[in-house]
């Protein structure tokens, strides 16, 4: 995607595997709202919802710590299955913290979601943009892939994005390239040393991850490559002879997991990464309850490795 944002505004641009109606549904029903809307751990309670120019949405955002943030919407653009604009971040007490367009479109029967957050100054957008990232506002929309995900499969899964500014193709090298990879993908605290590695299809990896006292062995069994748009591949832990192993701090942790890395061009120097998590074949009610009250603590797992991703795609 080559667009252009203007320097006042955030913009965000999402694809979801689901018809418009879905997710213009998702996006205005409040019973739906409620089950993705806000960072991972934040609840909310509509209080009224009136979907027409000049009408409102007043709810109020429940934070994990016990805190509440009442909010007022107003729509000023209605058109449905296609648009919404409205102020954002108000209430009875403030005016309103920035002016939200939403544009919804079909493409290829799945849905890309356009929006763009339109602040007074490009100082004001970077503060906002920073604050997004620190409280984990960007979550909210991989919360709506993964309740789309759900509504329409029945599966549960966990959807992570980072965007980049560099090649697809660098990318690409940093998913594939075991001297890249074991660099950043890491938890943070740890170093990741592969034993063997054949990143290709039909190919498969052993490695070790160590940090202080703890030692944790892995491997990888590559399904599909897809150059340099898609990686499928399962992870299961194991001991250090490669049998197939518990999650060392976790016992009921699903026993394989599927992972999708998809990558997105969004222009010629920017690359979009999205990485979906999924229990792999046989999982029980309780393996499978582990993985979904885990979601915030992968959101935090994976958000240190994107991080350290950035600054070593900094260093060259």
């Amino acid at each position: 995607m080559s667009e252009k944002n203007n320097p006042n505004e955030i913009r965000i641009i999402r694809t979801y595997n689901a018809p418009v109606a879905a997710v213009w549904d998702a996006w205005t029903d409040p019973e739906q709202v409620a089950q993705w809307w806000g960072p991972r751990g934040f609840s909310i309670t509509t209080h009224s919802k009136d979907l027409k120019p000049g009408g409102t949405w007043a709810f109020t955002m429940h934070g994990p710590d016990g805190v509440d943030y009442p909010n007022k919407t107003k729509y000023l653009e209605v058109e449905e299955h296609a648009k919404l604009v409205y102020d954002h971040g108000g209430n009875d007490d403030r005016p309103p913290m920035f002016r939200v367009t939403v544009l919804f479109s079909e493409v290829r029967g799945k849905t890309r979601m356009d929006m763009s957050m339109a602040l007074p100054t490009p100082e004001a957008a970077e503060e906002t943009r920073k604050f997004i990232k620190k409280v984990g506002g960007n979550a909210t929309w991989d919360r709506l892939a993964e309740y789309l995900e759900k509504e329409s499969s029945g599966k549960d899964n966990f959807v992570i994005n980072r965007t980049f500014d560099v090649p697809i193709d660098v990318m690409f090298e940093m998913w594939t390239n075991p001297k890249h990879f074991s660099q950043w993908l890491p938890p943070t605290g740890f170093q990741m040393e592969f034993i063997k590695a054949e990143i290709k299809p039909g190919g498969s990896t052993f490695y070790c991850m160590q940090g202080g006292d703890m030692k944790m062995y892995g491997r990888a069994a590559y399904l599909e490559i897809e150059r340099p748009h898609r990686l499928l591949y399962t992870q299961q832990f194991c001991d250090e002879k490669g049998n197939i192993s518990r999650h060392p701090m976790a016992p009921t942790w699903p026993a394989t997991m599927l992972t999708t890395v998809s990558l997105t061009e969004e222009g010629a120097n920017r690359t979009r990464v999205t990485v979906t998590w999924e229990p792999h074949g046989a999982t029980t009610r309780e393996e499978l309850e582990t993985f979904i009250n885990a979601k915030g603590g992968m959101t935090q797992g994976w958000t240190g490795s994107f991080d350290k991703l950035e600054v070593y795609l900094a260093k060259g």
